[in-house]
């Protein structure tokens, strides 16, 4: 690690600027070659906007190959006040991006004395992807989906990503991993534009609970365990992680209404 009151001066608010400049051995990333071993791996998670924001979800299911490695692995963080970030793909790296991303956005916030912007921070996220490139391209791969409410706009929003980094942005709706095709599915049938808060979230338990069914790495609610998606939303007034008791009351509903073939 190099002395940071020696050499040229850093002028760059980012802390991934500073780690490159003073310490460029912790984001190396390179692929070892050869075979990758099994590692855990993150699968479905969902986005949606609705009337006063955004909400995103995530089931909690990890595996290993074919086998369950964990039942309640979390996969939605926040990634500051006014934003959230969603893994899917290999855990390990996954959950290592999103600390360095939690990271860079209160270092910039510190050094600039306001917070990046909501484009600023999809784009620095995608940098991260980008970065992840060697170890992707071993199998590793990390498919983070970030949402957020816009203070500018006054509006929630969505940002996927690819592999390389390419970000697009969905005006209502996303969902990726594993599962990611089935719960899109639910989540077309199930959207409406301008729906509340409580909606939202009926909307996205449901469409993790129909790409559970369909996808065998995603894990449905599991109300023996008590296990249940994490669920935030993220408004005007911040980021607010649903509570689990909220989550059984919807996950109870949706299954009585399958029971009763709605649905």
């Amino acid at each position: 690690m190099r002395n940071p009151f020696e050499g040229p001066k850093l002028f760059s608010p980012s802390f991934v600027d500073a780690l490159r400049a003073y310490a460029p051995e912790l984001l190396e990333l390179k692929a070892a070659g050869g075979s990758v071993p099994e590692v855990p791996h993150g699968t479905t998670v969902a986005a949606l906007t609705f009337a006063d924001g955004v909400a995103m979800g995530g089931d909690r299911r990890a595996t290993e190959g074919m086998t369950i490695a964990q039942r309640d692995i979390e996969k939605v963080f926040p990634a500051d006040d006014f934003s959230a970030v969603a893994i899917a793909g290999a855990a390990g790296p996954a959950i290592e991006m999103v600390r360095l991303f939690q990271t860079e956005l209160e270092h910039y916030e510190k050094i600039e004395g306001f917070p990046l912007s909501l484009e600023g921070k999809a784009n620095k996220l995608g940098q991260m992807v980008r970065g992840n490139l060697p170890l992707a391209m071993q199998g590793l791969v990390v498919l983070p989906l970030f949402c957020g409410y816009d203070t500018r706009r006054e509006a929630g929003r969505i940002f996927r990503y690819d592999v390389t980094g390419g970000r697009w942005e969905d005006a209502d709706y996303h969902a990726t991993g594993s599962g990611g095709k089935d719960a899109r599915g639910s989540l077309k049938k199930r959207w409406r534009a301008g729906m509340d808060g409580d909606s939202a979230v009926a909307v996205l338990v449901e469409a993790l609970y129909d790409a559970a069914d369909e996808d065998a790495a995603t894990g449905g609610p599991d109300l023996v365990r008590g296990i249940f998606p994490v669920v935030a939303t993220v408004t005007a007034e911040g980021y607010r992680r649903v509570a689990d008791d909220e989550l059984r009351k919807a996950a109870e509903r949706l299954v009585a209404a399958r029971a009763q073939g709605e649905g």
